[in-house]
């Protein structure tokens, strides 16, 4: 299949896939955004499919995980920013469409607390971060799968130190 016919075949699916995407975020932009990353996963990967198999279930497979990810992502950010039983600290009010200038500043804070770790343990801990497995990272980063469990670990311990007004929030 050629670069076109792909790209023609995968604008033919956007309707689905939206379809889909709202089905699993039930949010408009949320949806719209989640298909805009499949599209740009599918054109990434475009050589991993193969022409005799089924378009949509390959464009539904990389949609479905590419949800999985970031909502792992969002519950891990939950966990080692805010470890409090008060929810409403963790999830916005229905109808807060935009970021608080509070909610801006912590993530400002929380960024710069991740980019002064040493990349030995920065790198590990944002791939980690971003959903990818141990595994997946040891081979990139082509170190024992131990070496990055730990590295991760000691990266989390370090943020919850440096972090931790945001761990004692309640």
């Amino acid at each position: 299949m050629t670069a076109i016919e792909f790209n023609q075949q995968l604008i033919n699916q956007r309707v689905p896939l939206r379809n889909f995407a709202y089905s699993l975020t039930m949010n408009n932009d949320e949806a719209q955004d989640l298909v805009q990353d499949t599209y740009v996963k599918a054109i990434t990967y475009r050589d991993k499919f193969a022409d005799a198999t089924n378009l949509k279930a390959w464009l539904y497979t990389i949609m479905k995980n590419t949800f999985i990810n970031s909502y792992r992502r969002n519950i891990k950010t939950r966990q080692i920013i805010q470890q409090t039983d008060d929810l409403s600290l963790v999830k916005p009010a229905a109808g807060a469409n935009s970021p608080s200038a509070e909610s801006q500043i912590n993530e400002k804070e929380i960024n710069k607390a991740i980019d002064a770790l040493e990349d030995d343990y920065k790198i590990p801990f944002t791939r980690y971060f971003d959903g990818y497995k141990y595994k997946e990272i040891a081979d990139e980063l082509n170190l024992p799968i131990g070496t990055v469990k730990s590295r991760i670990f000691l990266a989390r311990k370090k943020l919850m130190k440096d972090l931790k007004d945001f761990v004692n929030m309640n």
